[in-house]
This record gives C-alpha cells, sequence and structure tokens, in this order.
C-alpha cells in the first residue's frame, strides 16, 4: 500500500527567511542609523533608562544576560549618551590631620576645585621657603638674636668676675680655657708652675689648697643659676624665631583665608596650619645653623610631605558624569589602597599616599561592575553593599588584604558617597542572589534583562545596519554591499536558529567582518561584499572542521555504519549535533532496536552502562507511556526492548533523538523496515505529539553532507518536527538540492506521520470500535504487543 509522502515535503521557500532587502537599503544610505546603541532590546531599554533616571536609594540596576551579547558596549554607550548633560561631580582630596595624623581629613571641592587647590598650596610652599632667608638673615632679626645671647653673656661674665676680684685679692689667678675654669697660686706677682709648688713648704700648699677650695665653691654658687639662663636665653631665642616665622607665613596665610572664605573646611584646615607651619619652618631654620648639615634633609620635600594635599578625584567643569568600568574588582581596585614605602628599615606611610578606588572616580556618577568576578574577590561583596547603604565610602582595609597584620596604617576620614551601582552578571547568578541574599533585592531594585533573541522589526534592522557600517567605519572601509549586509543578516537569524528573529550575541557578528575584513585587505577592495563574507566562512568552517570532517570520514570510510540507501528492519538514521569550543555541527547516528517476548520493558542501553544523561534517559522513558497509551488499553503492556545509538562512545543528552528510537522500536516490533534513505529527529510526548529539538540546521546539514557525498539520488532526506520549520535558515548547497528535488525535507507532527513517511504506508487511524485498520502498521503494532502478551503471561500460567 504506497502513500504520497509529498503532503510532508516542504518548499524551497520555506527553508531560508525571507530578508527586508528594502529596509536594509535604506539603512545602508541613511546615516542616523550610525548613532544605534541597541539591536532590538526594547525591554532592556526601558529599563535601563528607568534605573538610571531614578535617583531614590536602592534603584542601582542589575543587567541580566549572557556573555559576548554586546551587553557591556551597549549599556556602557547607552550610560554615557544619557549623562552628557548631567554637570561633572565633585573633586575629593585628603589633607593632613595635625591632631591626629592616622586620620587624614576628606576635604570638598567643585570640579577643578581641588587640583586648584593643590596649586595654592604648592605656591604657598614655594613661597614660604623664598622667604625664610630673607627673614632670618635680616638685620633687625640679627640684632635682636645678639641681643638676646649678649644679656646672657654679661650675667655670666659678671659671675666670673666677682669670682675672679676675690680670688686676685688672695693671690690666686683664674684662668677661663675650652669653657673650663682653674685656678693657679701667685707668688711674687707670678702664677706659679707645679715644679714651683712642689718645692712650697707644706704650710704654704695646704693653705694655697684650702683656698682653691673656696674658690670653687664661690664659683659654684655663682653659676648655679647657669641652666636657668641658658634655658630662659633658648625660649627667648626660639620666641624669636616663632614670631619671625609668624611674620613670614601670615601674609600668605591671609591670602588663602581671603580666597577660601566660603570653604569652611580649609578655613578650618587654615586654623591648624599656622601653627603647623611655623613648627615645620622652626626645624628648617634649626637645620640651616647646623655646622655639619644631613645630605638627606630636603626642605621642599619636607615642606610638601606634610602640607600638600593629596588630590584623590578631580574633574574638569566641562566633563559629564563619570561612568566608570572596573574589570578587576579586587578590595583595593574598588575601595582605594594606602601604600607604604620603607625609611631605614621601618615602613612608613602617609596622607598622601593614599589611593582612590574605582567607586573615588566613580563618585557623582556610574560604576559598572562584572558581579561574576566581584563575588570571588574576598570581603567585597559585603563592603559594596554597606557603602551602598551608608553612602559613605571608607577605607577600613582588611588586614588580610593589606598583608601587615602588625604594621600601624591609617584611618582616613570616610567621604560622601552618591553613585549608581550597574551590576553585569548572568541569570544563574541574579536568582542565586536574590535566594541567598537578603539585601540584594533592597539594593538592586532595577533588573534590566537581555533578550537572547531579537524580534526582526524594521527599527531592529535599522539598527543591525548602523552598527555594522560603525564598525565598518573605524576599520577604515567605505561601506558594504547590500548583498553582503543581507548574508550577515541571515547569519544572526541563523545564530538565534529562527526565520524571524536576529540573535543577541552580535558580537559574533563583528568577529565574522572582521574577518571578511582581512579577506577585504588582500583584495585591496574599499569595500565588503559577500565573496568577501562567504570566504570568511569558509576559512573559519576550514580552520574549526577537524573534528566533523574526521567524523564523516570515518562513515564514508566505514568504519561508522550509516546506511543512506535501501530498507532495514528495527534501523533508523538519527541526528544529532556536536558542540565543540566555538563551533556546532551535525552527524547522522544509526539508532537501532531489538524486541522479544519478556517483561522487562523498553531498555536504555545508553542509560544502562550510564552513558545516557538525564533528558535523554527521560526520553527514551517516555517511549514506554506511549506504547501503552496508544496500544495496550485492552490488555497488560509486556515486552522486552532493547534501544540504542549505534557507535556511540561518549555521554548523550537531549531527547531530540526519542522519535527515531519510537520508529526504530515499531519497526522492530511489527517487522515492517524502515527507509535508509531518510533520517529523523524530534522528540514526542506520551500522545506521540512529535515537539521541536534544537540544531536542526546543523543536523540537516550533517546528513546533507554524507548523502551529497555518496551521490544524491532523489530519494534522500530528513524528517524533521513541523515546529521546527520556523528555525530552517539553511545553507544555499542544501536549497540548491531540494529546488533540483534531489534532496526533501519532510516535517511532521506526530509519531504516526514519521512512520507513515519511513515505513512507505498508512499508519493507521483508529475507528470509533478502537480498532485500526487491517494490515496499517499501528494494526501491526497491536498484534505483536498482544501474541507477546499472551506468550508471557501463558509461560506465567504454565
Amino acid at each position: 500500500m504506497s502513500v504520497d509522502t509529498n503532503i510532508y515535503a516542504l518548499d524551497v521557500d520555506a527553508l531560508s527567511p525571507t530578508i527586508n532587502r528594502r529596509a536594509i537599503n535604506s539603512a545602508l544610505k541613511d546615516d542616523e542609523a550610525l548613532n544605534a546603541t541597541f539591536i532590538g532590546q526594547e525591554r532592556a531599554r526601558e529599563a535601563l533608562t528607568f534605573g538610571l533616571g531614578i535617583s531614590t536609594r536602592g534603584y542601582n540596576l542589575y543587567v541580566m544576560g549572557e556573555p559576548a551579547t554586546g551587553r557591556f558596549t551597549l549599556v556602557k554607550d547607552y550610560i554615557e549618551r544619557q549623562v552628557a548633560q548631567l554637570c561633572a561631580p565633585d573633586d575629593w582630596c585628603y589633607i593632613n590631620n595635625f591632631d591626629d595624623e592616622r586620620q587624614p581629613v576628606a576635604l570638598k571641592f567643585p570640579p577643578s576645585g581641588g587640583k586648584a587647590f593643590q596649586k595654592d598650596m604648592a605656591a604657598l610652599i614655594d613661597d614660604v621657603l623664598d622667604s625664610l632667608p630673607i627673614a632670618f638673615d635680616n638685620p633687625g632679626y640679627q640684632r635682636r638674636r645678639a641681643s638676646i645671647s649678649r644679656e646672657f653673656e654679661q650675667k655670666y661674665d659678671a659671675a666670673i668676675d666677682a669670682v675672679e676680684r676675690y680670688a686676685q685679692a688672695n693671690d690666686v689667678a683664674l684662668y677661663e680655657e675650652g669653657g673650663s675654669i682653674t685656678f693657679s697660686p701667685i707668688i711674687n706677682g707670678k702664677p706659679i708652675r707645679d715644679t714651683d709648688f712642689a718645692s712650697l713648704t707644706d704650710d704654704q700648699r695646704e693653705g694655697f689648697y684650702t683656698l682653691i677650695d673656696d674658690l670653687e665653691n664661690r664659683l659654684s654658687e655663682s653659676l648655679l643659676s647657669l641652666p636657668t639662663w641658658k634655658r630662659e636665653n633658648s625660649e627667648r631665642l626660639r620666641e624669636l624665631d616663632k614670631k619671625t616665622a609668624e611674620h613670614v607665613i601670615k601674609p600668605l596665610i591671609r591670602v588663602f583665608e581671603h580666597k577660601y572664605a566660603s570653604e569652611l573646611g580649609v578655613m578650618k584646615y587654615l586654623k591648624q596650619l599656622k601653627t603647623a607651619l611655623v613648627s615645620a619652618i622652626l626645624v628648617i631654620h634649626s637645620e640651616e645653623q647646623k655646622e655639619e648639615k644631613s645630605d638627606d634633609f630636603d626642605k621642599k620635600v619636607f615642606l610638601e610631605v606634610q602640607f600638600l594635599p593629596n588630590v584623590l578625584v578631580s574633574n574638569k567643569l566641562e566633563d559629564a558624569a563619570p561612568v566608570i568600568y572596573e574589570p578587576n574588582p579586587t578590595y583595593q581596585n574598588l575601595f582605594g589602597k594606602i601604600e607604604y614605602t620603607n625609611i631605614h628599615g621601618s615602613v612608613f606611610t602617609n596622607y598622601r599616599m593614599i589611593q582612590s578606588g574605582a567607586l573615588h572616580r566613580a563618585n557623582g556618577g556610574y560604576l559598572l561592575l562584572d558581579v561574576d568576578q566581584l563575588i570571588e574577590q574576598p570581603f567585597v561583596w559585603d563592603t559594596l553593599k554597606l557603602a551602598i547603604k551608608s553612602q559613605r565610602l571608607r577605607m577600613d582595609l582588611p588586614q588580610q588584604d593589606v598583608g601587615m597584620v602588625n604594621n600601624i596604617t591609617l584611618d582616613p576620614q570616610p567621604i560622601d558617597l552618591n553613585v549608581k551601582i550597574v551590576l553585569l552578571g548572568s541569570r544563574d547568578l541574579y536568582y542565586t542572589l536574590q535566594d541567598y541574599d537578603d539585601e540584594f533585592d533592597e539594593l538592586f531594585r532595577v533588573l534590566v534583562d537581555f533578550d537572547l533573541e531579537i524580534p526582526v522589526t524594521r527599527q531592529a534592522l535599522f539598527d543591525f545596519v548602523g552598527k555594522v557600517r560603525a564598525h565598518l567605519i573605524q576599520l577604515g572601509l567605505k561601506g558594504i554591499t547590500a548583498n553582503a549586509m543581507c548574508r550577515l543578516v541571515e547569519y544572526s537569524l541563523r545564530m538565534a536558529e529562527h526565520k524571524e528573529k536576529l540573535s543577541a550575541h552580535f558580537a559574533e557578528v563583528i568577529e565574522l567582518v572582521n574577518e571578511a575584513y582581512y579577506f577585504c585587505q588582500k583584495s585591496n577592495a574599499d569595500t565588503l561584499e559577500l565573496e568577501h563574507l562567504k570566504t570568511a566562512l569558509s576559512a573559519k568552517k576550514r580552520r574549526t572542521g577537524r573534528v566533523s570532517q574526521t567524523l564523516l570520514n570515518d562513515i564514508k570510510e566505514g568504519h561508522v555504519l550509516i546506511a543512506t540507501e535501501g530498507k532495514a528492519v528495527g534501523k533508523v538514521n538519527g541526528l544529532t549535533v556536536l558542540d565543540i569550543g566555538d563551533t556546532a555541527f551535525g552527524t547522522p547516528a544509526r539508532i537501532t532496536s531489538t524486541v522479544f517476548a519478556g517483561a522487562s520493558g523498553v531498555v536504555d542501553i545508553e542509560r544502562e552502562v550510564e552513558l545516557g544523561q538525564p533528558i535523554h534517559s527521560k526520553g527514551v522513558m517516555l517511549l514506554n507511556g506511549y506504547l501503552g497509551n496508544k496500544y495496550a488499553q485492552h490488555f497488560p503492556l509486556t515486552l522486552s526492548a532493547n534501544i540504542a545509538l549505534e557507535q556511540s562512545y561518549g555521554h548523550i543528552d537531549g531527547d531530540s533523538a526519542s522519535l527515531g528510537e519510537l520508529v526504530a522500536l515499531i519497526s522492530a516490533l511489527t517487522e515492517i523496515p524502515c527507509l535508509q534513505t531518510l533520517a529523523i529527529t524530534g522528540s514526542i510526548n506520551q500522545y506521540g505529539e512529535v515537539q521541536a529539538v534544537g540544531g536542526v540546521n546543523e543536523k540537516i546539514e550533517g546528513f546533507f553532507d554524507l548523502c551529497q557525498h555518496r551521490g544524491l539520488t532523489g530519494t534522500q532526506g530528513v524528517i524533521i518536527p513541523k515546529s521546527n520549520a520556523i528555525n530552517l535558515v539553511l545553507d544555499t548547497t542544501v536549497i540548491d538540492a531540494v529546488k533540483k528535488g534531489l534532496f526533501h525535507i519532510y516535517t511532521v507532527e506526530t509519531v504516526d506521520d514519521a512512520l507513515t513517511i519511513l515505513m512507505e504506508q498508512e499508519a493507521g487511524k483508529i475507528s470509533s470500535k478502537g480498532r485500526y485498520p487491517k494490515n496499517s502498521i499501528n494494526y501491526h503494532a497491536v498484534n505483536r504487543l498482544y501474541n507477546i502478551a499472551l506468550i508471557v503471561n501463558g509461560g506465567d500460567g504454565e
């Protein structure tokens, strides 16, 4: 009984998408298309606009989507365009806290104010250094200093003179050498030497000893106040130096106070600065007074280390709000760091060694972070949440992160934080954070969800063409032909596996353009043409095609058994798709089944040897449900059957082989042979409805390549689910073969449709009496199952 299978065959027009060439031509001529930011993604665009516009606390953004969808580029470009009208944020700098140097003070300035303040302070330091020689070399200063020193010397001289007069009255001479005072007896009007003194009588010597002891006591009493005189002298000299230093800085500070009268933080700082600067000047003056000056002492560096502001963030008046992306969000890269240096074997740091982080630079604007990398960094996620909640940015560096547990570090004053955080991450991570972090929803209220596929609207095509043209201009090309652009659109449709949806993985389109540009350069062309794209696609297929070519060669050489002619019982050509690296290809696989009397049911050999993954095993287990529902309504379903994908030695997943497995099972059950000229793919449910599968284009082309190698006979083809017809974006070689009648593509909705095509006879519809037409496929299936049930149950009865 022959059947007409042409009713299941697809027309040539259904094998590829219809591309709106008019819209593409229009976009190629319109320079407005070059400004395209998003391609489609209306939901994401609306969410992004809302998230950027709302200023309420907690409305930070999570951009959800897969990598390589242009997610980062689109978001960054869109934000930069949105914020171009916003004003530049404030400058921030750290200054020395003279009361507690471990807690530097943060100062806020209008844009450019931080650099201006730093410049003014540098000028102040230069002015101070220039004024010091003038002040301390001034004759008036020198006279006052000499006067103070003279008063001290006069007191000292008066004390010595009194003792000397008493000594001379008692025939004793007083000598002062090198700061020490000695006494010598006078005989006959002359001081005597030691040898002469020894010749004196004992009474004379004893008299002189007593007299000298008395003189030394008188001298000690006269100089008892000498330390006090010296201290008073030093204090008066220091006071003189201090007043001189104050006289130097007073006019300089007055200029500052006038300029920064409206800045309360600066005015408070200037009050502390006066005292600290005077102390620093005294240290410099002291170093200058030393006879042996230290080579390590640099006056300017000495002042800069204490007084020059550390500008942490600086913006220009004409700048827009910052949009910062931190690709490596470590703790220090995000929150800033405090550097250290080694001085004479000791670790040293100060406020000028504080370095800004991404949050400092993004303050007043937007910070983009890859959340997948963010949560892998220690301490970062919790610290970031705390900063967002408190709107304060602290630099409490974890000691483990700094790596110096015993060293003293700084505790800089926190700064006000006003930043919009934009996290870019995967879908899985978004839902994981929602489940496990109670604060996540509170802080990241705006979800920007990027679709994996984009409907082919006129606007989407317009933006697609515009993005491609903008990239070509960057490459230095004049443009692209309409045919080449249509091929790019088709390539995107093929990636999405849909005739009416573009793939959101626009990066792969750009990758193809870059590869075609290489061949465009080799041909010295200034316009990208269709041939360049074809060459690039062929070259990529060649580069990545080693595995697929090896599998095809194994089939050609007979190492893998795949028949493409004749008929066979219990054997069906299935279609599989393999994803290896960045390439996917289809290859046929033989599905076989055996049926015999028994009660073990349908056994999936792949599952038994643990090669079948859960989804594949689920597909096989559905066969029992189908057989029972279809054929065993009036008797128990009792059979033993084995199903296997022959010569498959790796893990198998997916249920796209379940239709082929069922056909092979029914063929083995009914002993009706199946065509080997056809291959089949599709999944089923328990009611025999055929469901869509993935990778349909690669599967068709994989079987076509084999058939083409062996020679197209006009009887070969594939069977796919009807719901997959909209996913067909096939290669032109397949389309040409179908057009010539050398290859066929059939679509089926039910298992019966597939049986009818593969077994070339009617499957048979059940009548109102619950019976199938005689000699139909389903009729033979019911009879065989019934006979097996009798055999098994009869055996039990015996």
